[in-house]
């Protein structure tokens, strides 16, 4: 019996060992087998295939991978950094420089400056703007910096859903880009007063020399006409290759124009983010009264003559100055 045992485990020993050793012997051979795939696909080799796109005969577009480690390496911190490191930045600057306050306090009167119709294409663009940043943050940087802190079930719903509103609110940004884009042009060409605009920072400092100082500015200052021009430029760049990346099918893209868009799309959205930024924190933050304009479309009349007083005495000269009931 005893022998019978040693027999068996003997037996056992050896089958184990040689299906070891013939699964290592697979593995190495599937390996170098993988290996040599490979090396052939990076050398352009070609299959069989049923589809009739443009890169039917190409299994593998090696090229991509550089656009992913783009994404990893450089566009991801960027667009963190863009909107992260704006905010933290405006936050030190107010807590140095603090706000520009109305040195006559508000008037009372309230000064006409923009239409209903203005406000509502400026909330039209701008509230899809802010979905669209904080959407495309999660998407493009979200698996390197929100998704190892938090768990699967939650990442997935959390960027299922950051595709569903980045996606619905394209269309939005889009009429709303349009429409600020040709209709507030006029108003946003740039004068030769708009040096000494940029020359002492608006007059937003207030320490050193810069203190007190109030440049002229007509219905738009230089600090306006940047943001605006490059939201007109850059939200160009972000509609188009949106919609490109939007509806695939209707455009048929190559997967080389496919991949350009998607960086143009990030480049730009890193841009207008930080934009952004400085927009939001100066327009209701750093400039006392300055809200009330996108919120009722009228600004008190002595922050019109503060901050705009080229525009103010070009409207009372002409008769078209309007106040508030």
């Amino acid at each position: 019996m005893k022998k019978i045992l040693m027999a068996l485990g003997v037996a056992i020993t050896l089958f184990f060992s040689v299906m070891a050793l013939a699964n290592a012997t697979a593995e190495v051979e599937q390996g170098a087998t993988e290996g040599q795939i490979w090396s052939q696909l990076k050398d352009g080799a070609q299959g069989v295939t049923t589809s009739t796109g443009q890169a039917h005969n190409q299994l593998i577009n090696t090229y991509d991978l550089r656009v992913f480690e783009l994404r990893s390496e450089l566009l991801a911190p960027a667009l963190m950094a863009a909107l992260f490191g704006m905010i933290i930045i405006f936050i030190l600057f107010i807590k140095v420089n603090g706000i520009s306050k109305l040195h006559g306090g508000f008037s009372g009167k309230l000064v006409y400056r923009w239409s209903k119709f203005d406000v509502s294409i400026h909330w039209l663009g701008a509230i899809p703007c802010l979905l669209l940043i904080l959407t495309g943050l999660t998407l493009l940087a979200g698996r390197f910096f929100f998704q190892p802190y938090i768990g699967d079930s939650v990442w997935a719903s959390m960027i299922n859903a950051a595709k569903l509103i980045h996606d619905y609110m394209a269309i939005p940004f889009v009429i709303g880009w349009a429409l600020m884009s040709v209709l507030w042009a006029k108003n946003q060409m740039p004068k030769m007063y708009d040096l000494k605009w940029m020359m002492v920072v608006g007059g937003y400092i207030n320490f050193g020399p810069f203190k007190g100082k109030h440049p002229d500015a007509g219905f738009a200052n230089a600090g306006e006409k940047m943001w605006f021009w490059a939201f007109a430029l850059f939200g160009l760049v972000i509609s188009a290759s949106g919609m490109l990346l939007l509806f695939p099918n209707v455009f048929e893209p190559s997967r080389t124009i496919s991949l350009i868009a998607l960086v143009l799309h990030s480049v730009s959205a890193i841009i207008i983010t930080a934009f952004s930024i400085v927009h939001i924190f100066m327009a209701t933050v750093m400039s006392e009264g300055g809200m009330e304009c996108m919120v009722s479309g009228y600004c008190d009349e002595n922050w019109a003559t503060q901050h705009h007083n080229l525009w103010y005495d070009e409207i009372k000269e002409n008769g078209t100055l309007k106040y508030k009931d």
